[in-house]
């Protein structure tokens, strides 16, 4: 039986790393990168040294710099680029999916700096009209998942049908899918937690012990939950997988970047020095910018974030941070609205 190819744009990390476990189960996966000297490594070489070290990509893995032939006639698109630079891949996506429309898995994280959208909104705004979009989230370092190591995560669509699709497509015996219709809340929560691990990271690089990552970890998944029922998300969903379970694993696991970002913060160096080291995104520094708007917007209160935002963008002292939310109002935490 010959399978029908899937198409991953974006050969960092997360996609380099789904195309490698679906191509390990014998899927055909056509993979668009960018940097051209990238494709002819992994043509070579079928490694990915930038993004992924270590990790063999299988032969089943077609690497491409052509957007185009890498589109055409594919049963479906998994989306992994940056955020900030998502609109432009869909803008030049449009032409070769305008006739047969295939389904488009979102699977970036984050908040669009300027129109505040989210990224499934900012795909449906640039790809032909009608073309069916979902969300992939959930506590995935792209290494484990690359290595085969149990993992779950959401795809979240509001069209059942559509979700169940997917679902069977990409789930394998090593990455489970569950599905959601909570497509607000899903997003809402996969930006967000990059901001409370860079907060994480800080507690830690301050020298604090655990009852201190635990009350931030849980007082982060409060304002999550706050700002995303403000935006028409359900509670339950920030009790779920691709809430509570990506920010224990964003706040605690040693492969975040976010985490390591807010540790070097911590120390005390400067986010200019940490930011020129890394060679991947830290989407959480530039989602703490565009979470503050958001939260703004919404008319909802979000100390954690604001703190964050202080010390990436106001050169803020990470110490007086953690006193200023030390000392805020007391309040009960089982009502609505409560001081956070």
């Amino acid at each position: 039986m010959t399978l029908d190819p899937v198409t991953i744009v974006g050969g960092g990390a997360w996609g380099t790393a789904l195309a490698v476990n679906l191509g390990g189960r014998g899927i055909p996966v056509r993979l668009w990168i960018h940097e051209g000297d990238l494709v002819r490594r992994m043509e070579e070489r079928r490694d990915n040294p930038a993004y992924l070290p270590g990790i063999q990509v299988p032969r089943t893995v077609v690497p491409t710099g052509d957007l185009a032939s890498a589109l055409a006639e594919t049963s479906l698109v998994v989306v992994a680029v940056p955020t900030p630079f998502a609109r432009g891949v869909y803008e030049s996506m449009r032409g070769a999916l305008a006739e047969a429309k295939p389904p488009v898995v979102v699977a970036s994280k984050g908040i669009e700096e300027g129109s505040l959208m989210l990224p499934t909104e900012v795909a449906a705004a640039s790809l032909p009209e009608g073309t069916p979009v979902a969300a992939l989230s959930g506590p995935t370092f792209a290494e484990e998942v690359a290595r085969g190591i149990p993992t779950v995560a959401v795809l979240a669509a509001r069209d059942p049908s559509l979700a169940r699709a997917v679902q069977d497509r990409l789930s394998g015996t090593t990455l489970r899918l569950y599905t959601n219709a909570d497509l607000v809340g899903v997003q809402v929560a996969a930006a967000l937690k990059n901001v409370v691990a860079i907060a994480a990271g800080i507690v830690d690089g301050l020298g604090f012990g655990t009852n201190t990552i635990a009350a931030l970890v849980t007082r982060g998944l409060a304002e999550m939950r706050r700002l995303g029922v403000a935006l028409g998300g359900a509670p339950e969903t920030f009790s779920g997988i691709a809430a509570l379970g990506d920010l224990v694993l964003t706040c605690t696991g040693g492969l975040s970047r976010n985490r390591r970002v807010g540790q070097a913060l911590g120390r005390g160096e400067r986010l200019a020095d940490v930011a020129a080291r890394m060679h991947q995104v830290a989407e959480g520094i530039r989602t703490a910018r565009s979470a503050r708007a958001l939260a703004a917007k919404a008319g909802v209160e979000m100390p954690i974030v604001e703190e964050v935002h202080r010390i990436l963008y106001e050169d803020g002292d990470p110490r007086q941070a953690v006193l200023r939310l030390m000392t805020r109002p007391l309040g009960a935490e089982d009502r609505q609205g409560e001081p956070a």
